[in-house]
């Protein structure tokens, strides 16, 4: 047991007390546990989402070819956790993630509207002549946008490192294991 609790907090940050009645309510199935730790932490984010964030670092990445690099601005609550080691890694994860995904903007809404409405003109020619009433084609289009802001905005593509979690999810993890608001403000990408 002692083992197990060992490998959850490596895996996840989370308190012994947590992971041991995390384990307890999944009857010591270790996958269950980490879905419930994972639970409850971003319950325990979405808490700490409207507090003030007046500190912050901005990290860089440059890849391995010299050739494309991301800086990021990412804010938190306090001073100290800016300094804080996890907080420094989860900023570099960010730049890195920003470098290999090439996202547009930080949130789904913040998609370009002319890129949007470019895509919505693509989409229409590809469903021209399929048998489709208004209301479905409609729903298609919805389904299509949201799917095109997710990519192209950084808090929604799926994470690099875990592509079971999105960027935000990661935050929101980082959040709840750190116990300050953590915001992704702004970022710049550059390519040769």
């Amino acid at each position: 047991m002692i083992e197990l609790i060992k490998q959850i907090r490596n895996r996840t940050g989370a308190g012994v007390i947590d992971i041991k009645k995390a384990l307890e309510e999944s009857d010591g199935d270790e996958k269950r546990a980490i879905e419930i730790l994972r639970r409850k932490g971003l319950e325990k984010a979405d808490k700490k989402e409207g507090r003030d964030v007046k500190e912050g670092v901005v990290a860089t990445y440059v890849h391995s070819n010299g050739k494309v690099a991301a800086m990021v601005k990412v804010l938190c609550e306090t001073d100290f956790v800016a300094r804080n080691e996890e907080f420094q890694q989860l900023t570099k994860d960010i730049a890195m993630q920003i470098v290999a995904m090439s996202p547009v903007c930080v949130k789904p809404e913040n998609v370009p509207e002319d890129e949007v409405a470019q895509q919505k003109k693509e989409w229409k020619k590809e469903m021209e002549g399929e048998n489709k009433s208004q209301e479905v084609m409609e729903k298609i289009m919805q389904g299509k946008e949201q799917k095109f802001r997710n990519e192209k905005a950084l808090i929604s593509q799926a994470f690099i490192k875990d592509q079971d979690l999105t960027v935000g999810d990661m935050v929101k993890e980082k959040i709840s294991t750190i116990g300050e608001n953590i915001i992704v403000e702004d970022f710049m990408r550059m390519e040769l």
